[in-house]
């Protein structure tokens, strides 16, 4: 690869230099923050040399190069004015105040969602139960397992205190104790009595805290500037006592007085909002927003939808938002099916059906990214899926009664309602829509093996690079403890279609990576999250610790080599916080690729399940 004169394209095709705010790189790819992303030719970048795919994550648009990434970077730097000190502190400043809403938004509620998810199931499975006479709601198991399922929807305030003081960088056990006040039964009795309620002469509005969301949001930044003023003019010996005291006396009133009647407002206003353009909109309100939610989700912006969705089952009991997006979901499943049956290279059939099925249980991004919006056409048939199946919902007023974590199969329960058949109904009628309408359309498949076979000319070259490539046999060990998965259940296309090359991924158990080859560390990225090793038999691996861990800029990460070290198996390379890092919201499952696959003829999985450190986890052939 001729570094420099891939790096003044790049350049060129994101916009040039006045259109990036700032760029950085991490173990696999270069991500630029731009001001303006339509400037961007995603076609042209795609066809440079050296350059595996593009990708866009929120407001980072990210170029996939591989291992080369850093001589790319430092190429980029050498031939433009972009500065390496370019931070994110100058994106920041500059971004765009709905992005930076978004981002907030996105920032608090991920961490969560695992425990919405797990109790959103509960809530569904109960209420299947209820539907099909196997339990009593008078009875003792049900009224356990509801306290279970609706636990983490009824104290959610507190749920959402703690997620959104880590965001805003205040003490997470103040707002804790910020939102268990608004819950305290003694305050709920009290604002529920329909008495007339004041505090020092100030009148408080009667506001139900309970499954809400705006109100904390809102009450938790105030909390963040509060407890910084205090901080500032506290004397260091009193700062423990004081701080946190005046930080409770000042946000908690305030929160009763205006801050959550403000919050409630605004929620209303807005659930009520969505729910006049579903009245009067009807099937076109349902076929636009089925039709856009991939769309959507691509921005990050489908984060936003949760605080109204919520709001609406809390106050309405039921929700008619999020259907959209498992109709979004379907209709991307059932185009990549589409791609499946059309497609004649075998490889990449193989891939479009896996990838369908993923998104069939709610985990589109390897459809999405790696398959339909790849070939442009099947993405927009999808999208008239997910329109199709919107508007059949809307006519039908669909309900979604729990918020469940999950928009694909396993979600269903979330509808179990007086439209559940109609929402069942749904599910095959997006993906059967989705997936004629690409079929349809088609697409200019990628060069199937019979094809690539039948040309002389390609045949020897591609005989004479295996003979010259071929590397010797071996096994490499597991360099995690954890949980065998395949590459295709990591939610990043780079590393599920795999464009890195092929491998494995482990979902750790234990925050150690020991090296799974005797070798060398030929890169260990600055942020400690990616390393790469080169056997001494020549398998080059790329361990990537977490998805996005990148942006922890190396907190929670500990190296314990440096680049060019020689290592056995079983030397601890890196160790990391598990605890730390997923309560910042980071997905730990690591991909273990092997990024010179074109030199073996066979890269196997040796074991499946869970797996320990040493044990051997691939073969190389």
């Amino acid at each position: 690869m001729d570094y420099k004169k891939t790096a003044i394209s790049i350049v060129e095709l994101v916009g040039g230099e006045g259109n990036v705010q700032n760029v950085i790189h991490c173990m696999t790819r270069l991500r630029f923050n731009l001001h303006d992303q339509s400037k961007v030719d995603r076609k042209s970048l795609e066809k440079v040399p050296g350059i595996m795919g593009t990708n866009v994550s929120g407001d980072q648009f990210q170029i996939i190069i591989g291992n080369d990434v850093p001589k790319v970077y430092n190429a980029i730097l050498d031939n433009s004015s972009l500065k390496a000190d370019s931070t994110s502190k100058k994106s920041q400043k500059s971004k765009n105040p709905l992005n930076a809403i978004f981002d907030v938004i996105s920032g608090v509620f991920t961490p969560i969602l695992p425990a919405i998810a797990g109790a959103g199931m509960i809530k569904g499975i109960l209420a299947i139960a209820l539907t099909f006479h196997w339990l009593s709601d008078k009875s003792q198991v049900y009224t356990i397992l509801n306290a279970i399922g609706d636990g983490a929807f009824y104290f959610l305030p507190i749920l959402l205190a703690v997620s959104a003081a880590r965001k805003f960088g205040s003490n997470i056990y103040v707002a804790a104790a910020i939102g268990a006040a608004l819950l305290h039964p003694n305050i709920t009795a009290l604002l529920s009595a329909g008495k007339p309620v004041s505090f020092l002469g100030l009148p408080v509005t009667a506001v139900t805290y309970s499954s809400t969301v705006i109100p904390i949001l809102l009450a938790i930044w105030i909390a963040a500037y509060v407890e910084k003023w205090v901080d500032r003019i506290i004397p260091s010996m009193f700062k423990l006592i004081f701080v946190p005291t005046l930080t409770l006396l000042i946000v908690v009133p305030v929160t009763l007085i205006a801050v959550g009647p403000l919050g409630s407002i605004i929620g209303n206003w807005l659930s009520a909002g969505v729910g006049a353009l579903f009245d009067h909109a009807g099937l076109f309100a349902g076929a636009l927003l089925g039709g856009t939610w991939s769309l959507i989700i691509m921005t990050g912006m489908h984060y936003a939808f949760l605080p109204i969705a919520m709001n609406n089952i809390a106050t309405k009991g039921y929700d008619v938002i999020m259907p959209s997006m498992f109709m979004a979901n379907m209709g991307q499943a059932g185009a990549t099916f589409a791609v499946s049956l059309r497609s004649k290279n075998k490889s990449f059939k193989s891939l479009a059906m896996t990838t369908s099925l993923t998104a069939i249980m709610g985990v589109t991004e390897p459809a999405m990214y790696g398959v339909n919006m790849r070939f442009k056409k099947p993405f927009i048939g999808g999208l008239i899926g997910g329109a199709v199946g919107g508007a059949y919902y809307s006519a039908l007023g669909v309900k979604y009664f729990i918020l469940g974590g999950n928009a694909g199969l396993p979600g269903l329960a979330s509808f179990v309602g007086d439209t559940f058949v109609w929402a069942a109904l749904g599910f095959p009628i997006a993906f059967a829509a989705g997936a004629v309408a690409a079929f349809i359309m088609g697409f200019e498949d990628v060069e199937s093996e019979e094809d690539q076979n039948t040309s002389p000319e390609t045949e020897t070259t591609t005989v004479d690079t295996k003979s010259e490539l071929v590397v010797a046999a071996e096994k490499v060990f597991s360099p995690l403890k954890g949980e065998v998965r395949a590459l295709s259940e990591v939610n990043d296309p780079t590393f599920s279609t795999e464009i890195m090359g092929k491998g494995l991924a482990i979902q750790p158990q234990e925050g150690k990576v020991v090296s799974p080859v005797i070798g060398k560390v030929t890169t260990i990225f600055k942020t400690k999250h990616a390393i790469g090793i080169t056997s001494d038999n020549g398998a080059e691996i790329l361990i990537h610790v977490g998805l996005d861990t990148v942006k922890l800029e190396g907190k929670h990460f500990t190296a314990h080599v440096k680049n060019g070290d020689f290592v056995e198996v079983g030397q601890t390379l890196v160790t990391f916080d598990m605890d730390a890092i997923k309560a910042e919201g980071y997905d730990l499952i690591t991909p273990v690729i092997i990024t010179n696959t074109d030199r073996y003829q066979f890269i196997e999985p040796v074991k499946q399940g869970k797996i320990n450190t040493r044990e051997a986890f691939l073969a190389l052939q």
